[in-house]
């Protein structure tokens, strides 16, 4: 009797906490079923409203505010606070933003690590980075940004990882690090792939690949990821079309093509100036426009826009834009001649550390004209020198981030098959993964195969070519030396003739001559002479063709002030031998006035454009004083020897022109660069 009441007892209490069991997890679950539908409905409303965020931040801060004091989990309400965060930097409120940022960061801080959690320190973190980005420090801005991929990957929000990736990438590019942010751009696009998101969310990695190759001056790749992202420019959120804007405006200022900047800038500005909110965005196009202004000589249009948007920059502190502006004023002090407030900037003038190379090599450019301009030439030779410089290591680090980048898009393309390949494995069975692992080895045989056959026919290819190239030379060589026994002889008997000659006009012309055959000799000994001497050769020899050609022979030699002969290298005899075929096959036989001009420029390149044109009738194959033209061979086969030496090669053309008074004359055209390597 007593055992069956205490069964009985036994079996009450289990009952008993069965139920309190019960009733305590059910509370649990109706706990997380409340907090899983504040955070469902958070998304929700994120989903709905995320364009609102640039379209109408005000009205999304008071939305988010509001649903913020209605929600019950924390985590939700803070989720909420970092939409607010986001609209605060869409309105320019950098303190409010750094406020809202700080109070995130401490609720984070004193939380248990959850998927959720890390979600919430992500957004923070990369609008934080934001934060940082706009206000010139972007070492910090990549650094938070770095964190908060790293955060967002112990997340659930994957679908927000690109949004990070471009970030990245962006403060990459800022920092002159364009092959690491190409490489973030590249995972972007793959994780854009992965997760099948639409064609819209691409947009803004194709304007920022772009921006990498304005950076590299690899314009054709630029314009290819610009025009992928004008397609969708349609459907591009506001703080987007600025960015392509501002980008694709940005691509031509640096190409020289400042109008077509000018047009992308007006767009911007007029974009921002639609948007209340888009302060920041509007002044960095004002800024942009100014400086277009300037480099078309339009100061007081410049003045303009620079007056409108230096409080803004000032009211923010942004160091880079204000560096910016002081540069614009500088030239702008130049173009209208006002030197004591040139000097006023340059003297005040603080170099930020990390400002773009770009800049300063801008910056430089004005110092040298400022200095040029005052007398100083000694300062202005310093500036000059220093650009040159930069441009050489700009010119480096150019070539070297191509080259890395090229790496990581191969890097990246491989990492990208093996991804599908592993996922192709995961699905076939062992006998489709031993095929797909023998195939892959083939196709690593083939290549390696193929390069080494590519390999060693280029090796094969270059020591023809530099047999082929030491053959000429030598051919050359012996041809100069051979071509030097003759003169010698020559020499001797035409002083001798000229000692028996009697009259003194007789005495000149022989004494002409030699001195023609002698420098003639000279010059043939030497690959290039100074334009000096070339010049005085070839006025030596117009002298002794003065007698056969007439009166009616007018030559002109014009030399461009801005090019010093003395300093000036050219392949000997370039100028003589078109000057001599212009003589013998054009002029000699002519009828009237007998024209020949020699024309000595500037380049805008900065080489020399020499051009030799006379009005003998043109080049015409079918003449009978055409010539063998063995002196433009010889001419044409020295250039090609030093052409390849030289990156920049010497450009050569012969044409025929109509001149002014209605004739057909021919022309033959050097451009010389540069720089130009005359050393075999």
């Amino acid at each position: 009797m007593k055992q069956n009441m205490k069964r009985r007892l036994r079996t009450i209490f289990y009952f008993c906490w069965l139920l309190v069991a019960i009733g305590f997890l059910s509370c649990t679950q109706q706990d997380r079923g409340n907090s899983l539908s504040e955070l469902e409905a958070f998304e929700q409303f994120f989903a709905r409203h995320a364009d609102s965020i640039s379209t109408a931040p005000r009205w999304m801060r008071a939305e988010a505010l509001k649903r913020m004091e209605e929600a019950h989990d924390s985590l939700v309400k803070y989720d909420y606070l970092s939409l607010t965060l986001k609209t605060y930097l869409m309105t320019s409120q950098m303190d409010s933003a750094w406020l809202v940022a700080r109070k995130i960061d401490d609720f984070v801080a004193h939380r248990p690590f959850s998927p959720a959690l890390a979600d919430l320190k992500s957004e923070c973190l990369n609008m934080k980075g934001n934060l940082w980005g706009r206000t010139g420090y972007m070492d910090s801005a990549k650094l938070a940004f770095q964190q908060a991929y790293e955060w967002r990957m112990r997340g659930t929000r994957t679908d927000g990882v690109p949004d990070i990736l471009m970030n990245l990438a962006d403060a990459c590019n800022r920092l002159g690090r364009l092959d690491e942010g190409a490489m973030w751009y590249r995972r972007a696009l793959l994780l854009c792939d992965s997760l099948q998101l639409p064609s819209e969310r691409r947009t803004p990695i194709y304007y920022g690949l772009a921006q990498v190759y304005v950076a590299l001056r690899d314009f054709d790749q630029c314009d290819h990821y610009y025009n992928l992202a004008g397609k969708e420019y349609d459907h591009m959120l506001p703080y987007e079309k600025y960015i392509y804007l501002n980008n694709r405006g940005t691509s031509y200022y640096y190409r020289g093509d400042n109008r077509t900047a000018m047009t992308y800038f007006r767009k911007l500005i007029h974009l921002a100036g639609s948007y209340p909110d888009m302060i920041f965005e509007l002044n960095l196009g004002r800024l942009n426009l100014s400086d277009c202004f300037l480099q078309l000589a339009m100061p007081d249009s410049a003045a303009r826009y620079m007056n409108e948007c230096r409080p803004f920059f000032e009211r923010i502190g942004h160091t880079t834009a204000l560096y910016y502006l002081d540069t614009q004023t500088v030239e702008m002090a130049l173009l209208r001649k006002d030197f004591p407030r040139a000097y006023e900037v340059l003297a005040h003038g603080v170099t930020p550390a990390d400002i773009d190379p770009d800049m300063v090599h801008i910056r430089n450019r004005y110092l040298q004209q400022y200095y040029e301009e005052t007398g100083d030439f000694r300062q202005a030779y310093l500036y000059q020198k220093n650009n040159l410089r930069l441009d050489d290591s700009i010119r480096s680090e150019r070539v070297r981030m191509h080259t890395a980048d090229l790496a990581l898009r191969y890097q990246q393309d491989s990492t990208l098959l093996s991804h599908r390949i592993m996922i192709r494995e995961a699905e076939n069975q062992v006998l489709q993964l031993r095929q797909t692992q023998l195939i892959v080895a083939m196709v690593a045989v083939v290549c390696l195969l193929l390069a080494v056959f590519l390999y060693l026919y280029n090796k094969k290819k270059r020591a023809l070519m530099q047999a082929e190239n030491r053959r000429m030379v030598s051919s050359l060589r012996l041809e100069n030396i051979r071509n030097r026994l003759s003169p010698h002889f020559i020499f001797n008997v035409l002083n001798q003739e000229m000692l028996s000659r009697k009259q003194e006009a007789e005495k000149t012309e022989l004494a002409s001559l030699v001195k023609l055959m002698r420098r003639n000799l000279e010059l043939a000994e030497q690959v290039c002479v100074t334009l000096e001497e070339e010049l005085d050769f070839v006025k030596t020899y117009i002298e002794l063709e003065r007698r056969s050609l007439g009166a009616l022979f007018h030559p002109t030699i014009r030399v461009a002030d801005d090019v010093s002969p003395s300093q000036v290298l050219l392949p000997s005899m370039l100028i003589q031998i078109p000057v001599e075929n212009a003589v013998k096959h054009a002029l000699s036989g002519k009828d009237g006035d007998r024209n020949l001009w020699i024309d000595i420029d500037r380049h805008p390149s900065g080489g020399v454009a020499i051009r030799i044109t006379d009005n003998g009738g043109g080049y015409r194959l079918s003449s009978r004083n055409r010539g063998t033209g063995t002196g433009m061979k010889v001419i044409m086969q020295t250039i090609q020897i030093l052409n390849a030496k030289n990156r920049q090669e010497i450009d050569v053309s012969v044409h025929n022109v109509n001149l002014p008074d209605g004739s057909v004359g021919c022309r033959v055209s050097f451009l010389l660069p540069p720089d130009y390597d005359y050393r075999l």
